[in-house]
């Protein structure tokens, strides 16, 4: 696949990734397990705010500076680098991600019978998914509503 291949924006993206999740089961399926993985994070922050805290501050980091990276190729490295970095706030970060990826994969496999975007859009699908999950916070989603005129325009 070559750099012309990619999607190259998040804002086309975002309309393929709602796409791909298409089914409410599925949102919701990722909801629960993005809502474990914020869990564990929250809590773990709770109980070792400065390390914990310093390690996803690091992760956003590379996060913040890889964005661009999946125009050209899958950003594999860079999420890795983002795991590693907040299991070093806590391991117990390993059982949140086990948990988003658990939910997630349930809600592809089994619901909407498809693959997920993480293996080719790593990043962008971790940033789609938190996306989602804040706009089904606020309403959006649950049910078989669609793109982008519920993520709070009018």
């Amino acid at each position: 696949m070559t750099a012309t291949d990619r999607i190259q924006t998040f804002e086309l993206f975002w309309e393929y990734y709602l796409g791909e999740h298409r089914n409410p089961l599925c949102r919701r399926l990722h909801f629960a397990g993005t809502g474990s993985f914020l869990a564990v994070l929250l809590g773990m922050a709770t109980v070792s705010p400065v390390r914990m805290g310093g390690c996803l501050v690091a992760g956003l980091l590379v996060a913040f500076l890889g964005r661009k990276v999946e125009r050209t190729r899958k950003a594999f490295p860079e999420v890795i680098a983002i795991a590693l970095l907040w299991t070093l706030g806590s391991p117990w970060v390993l059982l949140g991600i086990v948990a988003a990826y658990f939910f997630a994969w349930i809600g592809h496999f089994k619901v909407e019978f498809n693959r997920p975007a993480t293996f080719q859009y790593p990043l962008w699908s971790l940033f789609a998914d938190f996306k989602m999950v804040y706009v089904m916070v606020r309403g959006g989603l649950w049910t078989g509503d669609s793109l982008p005129k519920v993520v709070g325009q009018s």
